[in-house]
């Protein structure tokens, strides 16, 4: 077996344990992918696309790139790997970058991108007649965001594999939730992903990138370390938490 076919099986096992798991994908889905351009986003939309060939579950795939309007933007670089994925790329570009690191803003710069990315991202799904949205958050990602929002929100909280929204209109998906970081990033390297740089000024200097090199510290002292936090996610002991 090749070093790409290896890397391949493992992540698919992965991603098909969270969706069958979460229950992500039926018959007839039209499923908005969100795209970033990163390792993340580009794995999910292969995966995705790899397994329309081999279930038998009938799904479309549309996936969407919100350009956030900083100079040295990828958008056309994007849409011709997306072409060579076998897909084509919905491009919505806008100045949400600009505006949300410029003096009108008054709040953190990566707070309102984010949120008027996500804003934009539904608006775009229903227009093209999608009830999900796939996006390309790890099992990093999640135990990332548990510490973020006990650290700087004051509540015990996660980002979930599934998350029906707006009265279930639309349904929230993440099938790479239960993969590392690190197996993504072999992955892509593997397929020789193209690595856009993001043009974001913020880029490596936010919250999240604190609570990472936190976590990477104590990762390296306990390799068993990463896998007990994200089962703790999903073994609660309520008696035992304050009220």
């Amino acid at each position: 077996m090749s070093r790409h076919s290896y890397t391949y099986k493992a992540l698919n096992s992965l991603v098909g344990k969270a969706i069958h798991r979460y229950g992500m994908i039926e018959d007839g889905d039209r499923i908005a992918v969100g795209l970033s351009g990163g390792k993340d986003s580009l794995t999910l939309l292969w995966a995705l696309a790899e397994r329309q060939k081999r279930v038998p579950v009938h799904y479309d795939l549309f996936p969407v790139y919100v350009d956030p309007g900083f100079p040295g933007g990828f958008s056309d670089e994007l849409a011709e790997t997306c072409r060579q994925l076998g897909a084509k790329l919905t491009i919505d570009r806008t100045d949400h970058g600009i505006v949300a690191h410029s003096a009108v803003n008054r709040e953190n710069p990566c707070f309102l991108c984010a949120r008027l990315r996500r804003k934009r991202l539904f608006e775009i799904a229903d227009g093209l007649g999608c009830t999900k949205l796939a996006l390309g958050h790890n099992k990093d990602d999640v135990i990332e965001t548990f510490f973020l929002n006990i650290c700087y929100a004051g509540e015990t909280s996660t980002m979930v594999p599934r998350q029906e929204l707006f009265n279930g209109r639309f349904i929230v998906i993440r099938p790479l939730a239960m993969v590392d970081e690190k197996r993504i990033r072999h992955f892509a390297k593997a397929l020789q992903f193209p690595p856009f740089t993001n043009p974001c000024p913020s880029a490596g200097t936010t919250k999240r990138s604190e609570i990472k090199a936190m976590l990477e510290g104590l990762y390296r002292t306990n390799r068993k370390i990463k896998g007990n936090i994200y089962r703790a996610m999903s073994h609660v002991k309520m008696d035992y938490l304050l009220k």
